[in-house]
């Protein structure tokens, strides 16, 4: 008796990543590669920290002048060091075709967004943990009774500047002077960042309390939402043209 034909078996589906975990991803991939190179941690940690010890050695002319002094020098560093980190990530998505690759890899256009701002924001928190402690050691700042309050600011300061230089990093990857252009859209665009992350630290260095802080964290949360927002809605049609 001849054997029944053999029923045709279909390839096991294969399911698609969802947003969040194509944004981790690349999040990880980039973190990843930092940590092989760790050339933007070490650039951008030594540039800040350079930074804050020129600023201590320019402005030590007292105890008070220094805790004025003190929000300036930790925002500075900080926001000179992001487009030193943002440059040289999307520098590397130049090389050998990186962003062709992620943009015919079947993964949302938001998600690269996302993805790319999460491995920034990372990258800038431990620049941050490197110029803290070297401001409160400078400028004499007991920096571990303000943390609670300081930390907030911190938080969001920072990933306002990820969000928004993410978007305008993947604008100006195509052009050969990106650094400088980079640059010089940015500073203006976080200027509202800056300034209430400035204020914000003053007053808690000045003792002021949580309550008086609030209208700064709340400025900032703002800024972030229209920030992340924005990028998750334009990302795709600015990487695609």
């Amino acid at each position: 008796m001849p054997s029944p034909p053999a029923l045709a078996t279909s390839p096991p589906a294969t399911r698609t990543p969802g947003f969040l975990a194509c944004a981790g991803a690349i999040a990880r991939k980039d973190l990843r590669i930092e940590l092989r190179t760790r050339e933007i941690l070490t650039t951008g940690g030594f540039f800040a920290v350079l930074v804050t010890v020129m600023a201590s050695i320019a402005f030590s002319a007292g105890p008070k002048t220094q805790v004025r002094i003190a929000p300036g020098a930790i925002w500075l560093p900080i926001a000179f060091a992001s487009v030193l980190a943002l440059g040289r990530t999307w520098q590397r998505e130049r090389e050998e075709s990186a962003l062709t690759g992620l943009l015919v890899a079947p993964v949302p256009r938001a998600s690269i967004f996302v993805g790319k701002a999460l491995g920034v924001l990372a990258l800038m928190l431990a620049v941050e943990a490197l110029v803290v402690p070297t401001v409160a050691l400078l400028f004499h700042i007991e920096v571990l009774q303000y943390l609670p309050k300081l930390l907030p600011l911190l938080l969001l300061g920072t990933l306002g500047i990820a969000a928004t230089g993410t978007l305008f990093g993947a604008m100006t990857v195509r052009t050969s002077a990106r650094d400088l252009v980079l640059a010089s859209v940015l500073f203006p665009l976080l200027s509202p960042v800056l300034l209430s992350a400035v204020a914000g630290t003053a007053l808690v260095f000045g003792g002021g309390s949580l309550g008086e802080l609030r209208d700064y964290l709340v400025l900032l949360a703002v800024f972030d939402a229209v920030a992340v927002a924005g990028g998750v809605a334009v990302f795709g049609s600015l990487v695609d043209d």
